[in-house]
Parts: structure tokens; C-alpha cells; sequence
């Protein structure tokens, strides 16, 4: 009898087990994921192969056999990897430099080197173009030496590749001097005492080691490269320069009559060649020998000795001049009341800052749009990222695997692919219906949390992973859990990393162009689209007020954040 009654009650209790409401949570969340993050790319590779509502390769034959499109991929090919090889030999000589050398303010120095990247790419183009034009800085200082010196002209593809490789460099920096400090100094030491000279241990022990971090920073760099709309559309349009993410810009903003289906079509040869770079960085990876430590010696293994002012010097230099020069050249047009006069008292005015602020409704409203759409982005991240990331590390599982590659996947697309991704996914997100998604602010909002919310993922992760789960199982032993558990335990302990992630989710958001670009429309303006617009239509001197003004927010958000932690750990010792 009693056998019979289970087999009654088993069956009743697995299907209640089965529609749990973790379990229903689950199965929505991943269904969300699914049509956030995988859906509009499906549908944009989808389109690519639609003509007149069927099946077709046609788009790829025809855009295959126009000699326009050989000279777009050439080019966009040329720059990408000169710019590439510039941010990767720049980024792994100060890596270098800062992790083997004792050369004196490296803190110091990784601000500057930094810099580049946290500045948007399209700001960072203008304070260049500032300073090598026609009134500009290096023709001032050129003017007094006492040899002649060639102008250098930047709307060009070998400007393009300059300021493009420049802007990135950092992301090799930062990839690899982490490996070069892990690498064993015993390893090299061997190699040393056996004979071979400080060239040869360095490209064949020091090198090798290290490749997995430079590989790792030269692709991102590459898809840095290939993903930037600003730096070629600045420099390039004007020239008539065309790379693969201004000409599919130019495809949709044209609105002929296969207007979309060709700008689909670029969009998948631009996946194509992105995938092709990590195919290439797979290879190195696969060849590179692994560091079995994990620990950073941050002890200089080289002394410079009488060297090591010129040394120094040197750096500064180049820092001063990467840096710093362009932004004042930049901030110095700002000034200037009519572009083209010279830098005097007579001419110096603020009626372009008045301008910005007071008079251009434009203006003002991308001003108050890129806030409200930054604070939201980052609100919103901070919550579903570090609960994702907390799941994500606590608790892994296949479908935590899935949910985070689907994460990823938008911002490892290059940006233009993913605005049109947008715009075929939420124009009509079910045939036949239009909710008004596409045209107004709302879909800015849900591309920017596509796009962005893994940056906030990856800094919760890291957030976690300093927490020892011990301290965790102390606190539900002594009664803490659920939001208690969060509030008391989880939340002060990763605070720090958190709000670092969320201040480079608010800034990116910020400052944003590249998916701006094609989805705003009237009255959802950003910062970055009016001071394209304002570069574009030839008001320098507004883009160039704005920009600076960009700047001064970005620098007084990066100093309140860096007394806010400073705060923020001096409680924590206190309390400890």
C-alpha cells in the first residue's frame, strides 16, 4: 500500500520541483536574454540575405562585384592594422618600461598612459586636428626652430592610422604589463648567466612568455580599430576616406532603395573580417607558453642607472605631447570667437561656451539626454550586472555560461553592426506591428544596456572573486541572509570594484557616438551626434567647446570617484 501511495505522491512532487519559481525565473531570464542579445543579430544577418522579401545571395554578388566595396575593405584593412601594430608596439614598450625598469613615478605615469583611452576617440581627433591646423599649436612651435618642418595633415589614411593607433595603445598596455610582471626573473636570470645577451632573452624568453597578454591587447586593439566610427568619420569622410563603418553609416543615412539590406550586407563582411582577427589571435594563444604563476613582481629588474633621466624625460615628452598638448590646442580654439583668427586677448571669448549651454536647444537637450541615459544605463547595470555576476561565479552552470557569451556578444560586435541590429529588431519587433521603439530615445536606452551592460558584468565579477565565500557562510551561520546577507556582508566588500565598473559604463555611455550615430532621431540627440553635427556643418569652435567641456566632466567624475573609494577604504579600516 504504502509502495502505491509514492508512486502517486513521487510523480505530483517532481512536477511542482519542475515549475518552481527559480525555475520560471530561469526560463524568463533566458528568454530575455535570448531576444535582447541574440535575436536583433539573427535578424540582421537574416536581412542580408532578403531580397523583396526572399531568399537571396543576390545582395552579397552584387556588393561583391562593385570595385567601391574592394576599396572600402582595402582600406579599411590598411588602417586597421597599421593602427594595430603602432597601439601594440607603443603599448608593449611602456609595459615594458613600467614593469622591468626603476624608473620613478609609474602611478604617475599610467594616468597619462591611460588617458587616451578613457578620452573618447572623436574628442581626442579634434584636440589633434587642433593642434597640427592651420593656427594651431605645432605650427606656432615649429615657427621657432630654426630649421623648416613639413606640415603634417591628418584628414588623410595615414592620419586616420596615427590617431587611431594612439587612442588604443592602452589596451595593450594594460593586458600585457600584468604578463611581463608575472614572468619568473629566475627564468630570465638562467638565460642570462648562460651567455645570452639582454636582446636575445628578451625575444626568446621574455617575448614568448608574455604573448598571451599581447595577443590578448592586440586584438582588442584590433577590434578597437575596426569598431571606431569617430576617428575615420572625423578624419576620413572629409577626405573621402571610406571604411567599412562610416560607409555603412553612409548607406543607411543615404535611405536609397535597398538602403538597409546593403548596409546588412557591409555589417556581416565587417563581422567577417572581425572574425577573422580572432581566428589570428586563437593561433598565437594556441603557440604561446603559459605562465604557471599568478603573482606580480612589481620589484624593477632593470636599473637604468645613468640612463634612466634621459629616460625619464623622454616619457614625459611623449606624454606631455600625446596627452596633453592636443587638449590645450583644443581648449585654446574653444576660445578663439571666430575659427581661423589668432590666439590674443582681442579674440579670446566665451560666447561659445554660451553658446552651448545657454542658447543651443540642441545642445542642452543632447546634454540632458546622454545624463539621463547614462544614469539610467548605470543604475540598471549595477543591479542585473553584479546579480548576474554573483550567479555567474557562485553558482556555475551551463546556462550562466550561455547567458554571459550572449552578454558579450553585442560589444564584441563592431558598433555600426549593432545599431543596425537595433533598428531591424525593434522597428517591428513582431511582423506586422510597430510600437514607435525605433525613432524615439527608448531604443538608445535599450541599445546602450545591450551593448554596455558586460562591462558592468565584468567588474561585479571581479568584485565577487574578492570575497571569500568563507565570509559568506559566516554570515548565514549567524542569521544573515537574503538582503541582509547583501546589505551587511556582500555590498561594502565590492562596493569599491563595483562603482569602478559602473564609473566606465557611465562614462562610455556618456560620451557614446558609434550606435548614436544611427539610431537617434529629433529630440534624442546625444553629446557625441551634435558635436559630430557641429564638426560636420564647419562650427569648430562649438565641437571644440563642447568637447572641452566633455573633458572637465569627465575629469571631475574620475577625481570624485577616486575620493569616494579613498573614503570608502578608510572606513573599511577603520572598521576593521
Amino acid at each position: 500500500m504504502d509502495n502505491i501511495l509514492n508512486k502517486k505522491i513521487m510523480p505530483k512532487r517532481a512536477l511542482s520541483s519542475l515549475f518552481t519559481w527559480k525555475y520560471i525565473l530561469k526560463i524568463f531570464s533566458l528568454f530575455l536574454i535570448v531576444v535582447v542579445f541574440l535575436v536583433p543579430i539573427f535578424r540582421l544577418v537574416m536581412l542580408s540575405f532578403q531580397v523583396e522579401g526572399t531568399f537571396s545571395i543576390a545582395n552579397y554578388t552584387t556588393i561583391l562585384q562593385e570595385e567601391k566595396t574592394w576599396s572600402v575593405v582595402s582600406n579599411t584593412i590598411i588602417i586597421v592594422i597599421g593602427s594595430t601594430v603602432i597601439s601594440i608596439i607603443a603599448g608593449i614598450l611602456l609595459a615594458w618600461i613600467v614593469a622591468y625598469t626603476d624608473v620613478r613615478a609609474k602611478k604617475l605615469m599610467q594616468v597619462f598612459i591611460i588617458l587616451p583611452f578613457v578620452i573618447p576617440s572623436y574628442i581626442s581627433t579634434l584636440a589633434w586636428t587642433q593642434f597640427f591646423g592651420a593656427n594651431g599649436l605645432y605650427v606656432k612651435l615649429s615657427g621657432i626652430l630654426p630649421f623648416t618642418i613639413e606640415p603634417i595633415n591628418l584628414y588623410s589614411m595615414g592620419g586616420i592610422i596615427f590617431v587611431l593607433g594612439f587612442s588604443h595603445y592602452p589596451l595593450v598596455y594594460i593586458l600585457s604589463l600584468s604578463v611581463f610582471r608575472k614572468i619568473p626573473r629566475e627564468v630570465e636570470h638562467a638565460t642570462r648567466v648562460s651567455g645570452a645577451s639582454g636582446w636575445h632573452t628578451f625575444l626568446k624568453i621574455t617575448l614568448p612568455l608574455a604573448l598571451p597578454g599581447i595577443a590578448s591587447g592586440g586584438f582588442l586593439a584590433f577590434i578597437a580599430n575596426l569598431d571606431n566610427f569617430g576617428i575615420p568619420a572625423f578624419l576620413g569622410i572629409p577626405a573621402q576616406i571610406d571604411v567599412l563603418s562610416t560607409y555603412i553609416y553612409q548607406q543607411v543615412v543615404g535611405f536609397g532603395p535597398a538602403a538597409f539590406q546593403r548596409a546588412a550586407t557591409f555589417s556581416v563582411i565587417l563581422g567577417v573580417i572581425a572574425l577573422l582577427g580572432t581566428f589570428f589571435q586563437w593561433l598565437f594563444l594556441k603557440k604561446s607558453k603559459g605562465i604557471e604563476t599568478t603573482l606580480e613582481d612589481k620589484k624593477p629588474r632593470l636599473f637604468l642607472g645613468k640612463w634612466k633621466v634621459l629616460i625619464e624625460t623622454g616619457l614625459w615628452t611623449f606624454f606631455f605631447l600625446t596627452s596633453i598638448v592636443p587638449f590645450i590646442s583644443m581648449a585654446m580654439t574653444s576660445l578663439i570667437s571666430a575659427y581661423g583668427l589668432g590666439f590674443s586677448w582681442e579674440n579670446i571669448s566665451f560666447k561659445n561656451y554660451q553658446f552651448i549651454l545657454e542658447t543651443s536647444p540642441k545642445a542642452k537637450k543632447a546634454i540632458g539626454n546622454s545624463l539621463q541615459l547614462a544614469f539610467i544605463i548605470t543604475i540598471v547595470g549595477v543591479i542585473i550586472g553584479t546579480v548576474f555576476a554573483y550567479y555567474r561565479t557562485r553558482k556555475p552552470a551551463a546556462w550562466n555560461q550561455f547567458s554571459e557569451i550572449a552578454i558579450s556578444l553585442p560589444y564584441a560586435l563592431p558598433g555600426t553592426v549593432m545599431a543596425l541590429s537595433m533598428i531591424f529588431a525593434w522597428m517591428e519587433p513582431i511582423p506586422g506591428w510597430n510600437p514607435g521603439i525605433y525613432g524615439s530615445i527608448l531604443i538608445l536606452f535599450i541599445a546602450y544596456i545591450t551593448r554596455f551592460l558586460i562591462l558592468q558584468v565584468r567588474g561585479s565579477i571581479t568584485a565577487v572573486l574578492q570575497v571569500d565565500y568563507s565570509m559568506e557562510e559566516a554570515a548565514i551561520v549567524s542569521g544573515s541572509t537574503g538582503f541582509s546577507k547583501w546589505r551587511k556582508i556582500l555590498i561594502p566588500l565590492m562596493l569599491p570594484s563595483i562603482l569602478s565598473g559602473a564609473f566606465l559604463v557611465f562614462l562610455t555611455a556618456l560620451t557614446e557616438l558609434t550606435v548614436s550615430s544611427l539610431l537617434w532621431s529629433s529630440n534624442s540627440e546625444t553629446i557625441g551626434v551634435i558635436i559630430f553635427g557641429f564638426e560636420q556643418a564647419g562650427y569648430t569652435t562649438y565641437s571644440t567647446a563642447f568637447s572641452t567641456l566633455i573633458i572637465g566632466l569627465i575629469i571631475a567624475g574620475f577625481l570624485f570617484l577616486s575620493g569616494l573609494q579613498l573614503l570608502w577604504n578608510r572606513k573599511v579600516v577603520k572598521t576593521k
